[in-house]
């Protein structure tokens, strides 16, 4: 419904664009309840009104045209919106202003629109045309991405961190650390012996969760050639584009806009989210990027136009069926034992952090755990923080947040590796101002400093716009949406 309208959002300069104003504010929340009010009014911000239409029409902009527009969407497009009214807001209270020179500058001198370093207007249009972008809007948004950043510069630049600062920043990073490690997938593999019956009990307890969602769909790629016999991305492309862009807004499917356009179909597929066929097989033709999207299409609006790294595809979800896997499948095989195994982690991981946590598991805990497991202890010397020739470098992480004497439980993300990790001794160290690296520590130093100058501006910045939402009107737009 909303989705069907291709926008320069999706382009990459225009990501450039969401980005800085994403970073800072994202984290302010929604602010307290509106407790009253009109229903076309979705926000106030101090004494301005935000209207439904307005946010409404922000949705249509920002949102991608393969993203759902759920609940969670809609909440986090509308935490970036008012933070951009903040923004907006604070630039104007502040009166900063873009003169018309120094925007030509900034145009003249952007990589996008030159060519063998100078300025060229033909790139320039090319990127209008490609975007589908009027001069104006293009030159507004760059007019509003330099305020805002000069917005940023007033709140954090200027900032010189003093040298115990650097030093500290220096330190967290280059301190040598020695640490006893145990292993405890080597303790878990010892665990792991499952027999036959736990493994149909396993199953028949839980055959739902081996249900394998298949979509099957069909679709055309869209290129210059089999749209206007010609290889070039011109603007009759992008016309063509934009006339099948309508015909899926009025609900026409594949069949109708491929003898409308003359394109030639693909076969009818059958995915699943991985990728693969009914036969387990890869099918190559669709790149990963393609089947994420095909798993978003909703079955209302079951034909989409999309865009992928400069490519268009139109696709048509033609049904989505779940199919039972049965207990001699080898992937079910394998599954039902990475789970029975991962109940045996947690349990034991969730019994030894509740240790750690109420200060029971110390040194002598430690040896004697690895005594009772029969578990070897590893001794590491750690050069600096980045030093991962023997862990990887979120493991690491951990470790150098981490105290003195102290035992902690350390994982990576997918618990492939996880270690009880003994930090038997820290050596701190200084940098020196005639150092190579000190301007690297002080800009390290700095960047801090300036995120912590951000929150701060953030509290005051609540504190200075009362921000209140009409719950019962976003909730109207959340019921139409979906």
């Amino acid at each position: 419904m909303l989705g069907t309208i291709r926008k320069f959002s999706s382009s990459v300069y225009a990501k450039v664009f969401l980005f800085i104003v994403a970073i800072p504010f994202v984290f302010w929340g929604m602010g307290p309840v509106f407790q009253g009010g009109k229903q076309n009014t979705v926000a106030e911000i101090g004494k301005e009104k935000i209207s439904v239409e307005e946010f409404v029409n922000y949705l249509k902009y920002y949102s991608s045209n393969t993203e759902v527009l759920n609940e969670k969407n809609i909440n986090k497009l509308l935490s970036n919106f008012v933070g951009e009214k903040l923004i907006n807001l604070e630039i104007k209270n502040l009166d900063i202003i873009l003169s018309d020179e120094s925007l030509r500058k900034i145009i003249r001198n952007e990589k996008l629109f030159q060519k063998e370093n100078e300025f060229s207007r033909l790139e320039y249009e090319k990127f209008l045309v490609k975007n589908q972008l009027t001069t104006l809007t293009l030159e507004a948004n760059i007019s509003n991405q330099e305020k805002k950043s000069q917005l940023f510069d007033f709140i954090g630049k200027g900032i010189i961190p003093p040298s115990f600062i650097v030093d500290s920043t220096f330190n967290k990073i280059n301190q040598k650390r020695n640490v006893e490690i145990i292993n405890l997938n080597d303790i878990f593999k010892k665990k792991s012996n499952f027999s036959k019956n736990q493994i149909e009990k396993y199953f028949k307890e839980n055959k739902e969760s081996f249900n394998e969602i298949y979509r099957t769909i069909k679709f055309v790629k869209l290129d210059p050639e089999n749209l206007t016999d010609n290889k070039e991305f011109n603007n009759l492309f992008f016309e063509k584009i934009d006339e099948i862009d309508d015909f899926l807004f009025e609900g026409k499917n594949l069949d109708f806009i491929s003898k409308e356009f003359n394109l030639q179909l693909t076969n009818t597929i059958s995915v699943n989210e991985l990728g693969k066929n009914k036969k387990s097989e890869n099918i190559k033709i669709l790149p990963d990027e393609l089947v994420k999207i095909i798993f978003k299409i909703n079955e209302s609006e079951p034909t989409i136009l999309t865009e992928q790294k400069n490519q268009f595809y139109i696709i048509e979800l033609v049904k989505t069926e779940k199919v039972q896997k049965e207990i001699e499948d080898t992937s079910v095989q394998k599954q039902i034992l990475s789970n029975l195994q991962n109940n045996i982690k947690r349990k034991s991981i969730s019994e030894i952090i509740a240790k750690i946590n109420s200060k029971s598991f110390r040194k002598d805990d430690f040896y004697a755990f690895s005594k009772n497991e029969n578990a070897t202890i590893k001794k590491i010397k750690l050069d600096n923080a980045n030093d991962d020739k023997s862990l990887k470098k979120e493991i690491l992480n951990q470790i150098y947040q981490s105290p003195e004497n102290k035992v902690i439980l350390v994982s990576d993300v997918s618990f492939s590796e996880i270690y009880l990790i003994y930090i038997s001794n820290i050596k701190n160290v200084k940098i020196k101002k005639n150092s190579d690296d000190y301007e690297k520590y002080l800009k390290l130093s700095k960047t801090r400093i300036e995120k912590n100058l951000y929150n701060t501006y953030d509290t005051y910045l609540r504190n200075k716009y009362k921000i209140n939402i009409n719950y019962k009107a976003l909730d109207n737009i959340k019921n139409y949406i979906e």
